[in-house]
């Protein structure tokens, strides 16, 4: 059995809420463009442009912006307010500084894990903003590297163990997402922790693998560290 080396961890929805301000800023927008065309027409048009626009803006609050105002373009012909563009523009530049509290058990866990494998974040979504969450977090000396990229794939988890790590075979990936978080990690040949969340985007919704030997999921973060040093147990003091 290979051990694990390394841990890398997920960002928005894993170490603090990032997927509910989302939902809360779409129902926003929906009542912003009420005249327009009810919800379903709203979010059908919404969903649409988000997809398009991934290969773009990439993942974010941003990109996210960005598509609300095209969508609102989209559905009244141009004929959009500059208020209402104020409005969407104000509910993007909160959530940007939306106030950024650890999820309960997150630092406890990663504190943990910091000091018996090399721990790194694995996130994707816009740099900067990114980097402003995990500052105003208060985690970032737990971290051995911090890797901000524009797409979870197999390759980035190859690329991410074998730099920081002993390579993806004695790495884990943890966090909520399905399709970015854990299959790609598994493709990779690394284990993959599924540590649910409530809500999860639709984009980031995908069936669990059946009978895999390296996935697991866990109740919430903080069994993490356990897991970790179950199949590590040879390698402990």
């Amino acid at each position: 059995m290979s051990l694990i080396t390394t841990v890398g961890v997920d960002a928005d929805d894993t170490l603090w809420h990032c997927e509910s301000l989302f939902r809360l800023t779409h129902q926003r927008f929906v009542q912003l463009l009420a005249d327009f065309g009810d919800e379903e027409r709203i979010n059908s048009q919404l969903a649409a442009a988000e997809k398009r626009n991934l290969r773009v803006y990439g993942y974010g609050a941003k990109g996210f912006t960005l598509s609300m105002i095209e969508t609102a373009l989209d559905l009244t012909d141009g004929a959009v307010s500059t208020r209402v563009i104020r409005e969407i523009l104000a509910v993007g530049r909160e959530m940007l500084t939306e106030p950024v509290e650890p999820l309960p058990g997150v630092e406890k866990a990663l504190g943990e894990l910091s000091k018996r494998y090399r721990l790194i974040l694995i996130t994707k979504g816009d740099l900067l903003h990114q980097e402003q969450k995990l500052a105003a977090s208060g985690l970032g000396d737990l971290f051995a590297a911090v890797e901000i990229v524009s797409e979870k794939d197999a390759g980035t988890y190859r690329r991410v163990f074998e730099r920081y790590g002993t390579g993806a075979e004695q790495g884990l990936m943890a966090g909520n997402s399905m399709r970015s978080d854990i299959l790609p990690a598994l493709e990779a040949g690394a284990w993959g922790a599924l540590i649910p969340y409530p809500l999860v985007w639709a984009h980031e919704a995908a069936e669990a693998p059946q009978n895999h030997p390296r996935y697991v999921e866990l109740a919430s973060i903080a069994e993490l560290p356990a897991f970790v040093d179950h199949v590590s147990k040879p390698l402990l003091p």
